[in-house]
């Protein structure tokens, strides 16, 4: 369901057209709905404590993206058209357009310097829970566009940020927070995945930003 719907987002435009996106979401905001504090708070204590699993095994690879999304598109594709202004696309590939990136207010005017972020990064995953998904369940997870998972960032955020849960790392900008906390909850909710004790505390002080 989400590559079709990834399909029928992107194939409208044949592969010579260059087309201009002037919508797209507005800079920061949630790629889902995460719903008020109080619901991320009833989600939050729905999660499972646990202490951070094991890296053994641990590859990107066991994670593979970016999916096919149609012809000479993808789901990099799918996020950059969604998150970015003024987008422009040759058939369904971002060329041009202007992103700002949530974490740190940077703008970007060159795709090519836009990361993808995961809003839980693969290998936080793969310590909560996902060591023992199968390939399929990973890659639907690397993936998905149905959560607010996949966010258009700057590429220095992305790095900082690394595999780093919310107790170690958080967005430079703190008018973000609660953004932030309530998509991550949502994320792990969605996919029943672990946080460890440090992780639900940092969690719950980031969504008393959302008051």
């Amino acid at each position: 369901m989400r590559a079709a719907a990834a399909l029928l987002i992107l194939t409208t435009a044949t592969a010579c057209e260059v087309s201009v996106n002037q919508g797209g979401s507005a800079p920061g905001a949630s790629t889902g709905d995460a719903g008020d504090a109080g619901d991320s708070e009833a989600l939050l204590d729905k999660l499972t404590i646990a202490k951070a699993g094991s890296m053994r095994g641990y590859s990107r690879d066991k994670f593979p993206h970016w999916r096919s999304a149609g012809s000479n598109c993808d789901v990099r594709d799918t996020v950059l058209k969604r998150d970015g202004t003024k987008v422009k696309l040759s058939g369904c590939n971002v060329v041009a357009g202007t992103w700002v990136s949530v974490y740190d207010g940077d703008k970007i005017a060159d795709p090519s310097k836009v990361d993808i972020d995961h809003m839980v990064p693969l290998a936080n995953a793969w310590r909560s829970g996902a060591a023992s998904w199968d390939t399929q369940e990973r890659e639907d997870f690397a993936n998905d566009l149905d959560d607010p998972q996949l966010l258009a960032v700057s590429a220095s955020s992305n790095r900082a940020k690394g595999d780093q849960d919310p107790s170690t790392w958080k967005p430079e900008r703190t008018d973000a927070w609660c953004e932030y906390a309530q998509d991550w909850i949502t994320v792990k909710a969605k996919w029943k995945l672990t946080v460890t004790t440090a992780e639900k505390s940092a969690l719950t002080d980031m969504l008393e930003r959302c008051a």
